[in-house]
């Protein structure tokens, strides 16, 4: 009986105390889900980037790859206005593996479909460590709420064989 009543006072005292809490809470939603797609070689790993919410690679073909997002209303809180795709490309894509040896940098394509807007380009540059020549495809998506950086690479020698693929990962995204 002591153990009933115990219980009882415990549970009326939770009550009570949830319902004179001091303040009113407001329910938030923390980010949205994307859809992309990978070719069948690749699978989704970790490591490659920190700041990805997907990373990806095959290290049999030696490809690469992570998606980045930059929500438009967090980069307005640290007051990063991006007036549109081309700016938030250009303001990337001048940092972008700079200080790398042979670093070129191809014209930016420009393609809208639906109400998403993509922008594409080729890097390459002189990886020392690995000694070899490195090839990123670079594209850039922008949707109603954020942008989102699709970096994939491999050896540039593998370019034509890839970029394909890596195009139709870009192309493949839906939020």
């Amino acid at each position: 009986m002591k153990r009933l009543f115990a219980i009882l006072t415990t549970t009326l005292v939770l009550m009570t105390m949830s319902v004179f809490a001091q303040s009113t809470l407001k329910e938030y939603k923390v980010g949205h889900v994307i859809y992309v797609s990978l070719p069948d070689y690749m699978s989704k790993t970790v490591g490659l980037n920190s700041a990805a919410m997907l990373q990806y690679k095959s290290t049999v073909k030696d490809v690469y790859g992570y998606i980045i997002e930059d929500n438009k209303e967090e980069l307005k809180l640290a007051e990063l206005n991006y007036e549109s795709i081309n700016e938030f490309y250009e303001d990337f894509i001048k940092d972008f593996v700079k200080d790398e040896d042979k670093r070129k940098v191809s014209k930016p394509q420009y393609r809208k479909k639906g109400e998403i807007n993509f922008v594409e380009c080729d890097v390459t540059f002189y990886d020392k460590e690995a000694k070899s020549e490195i090839y990123f495809f670079v594209g850039i998506v922008e949707t109603n709420y954020s942008y989102y950086k699709i970096l994939s690479w491999s050896t540039a020698e593998n370019k034509e064989k890839y970029k394909a693929d890596f195009q139709k990962i870009l192309y493949s995204f839906k939020d």
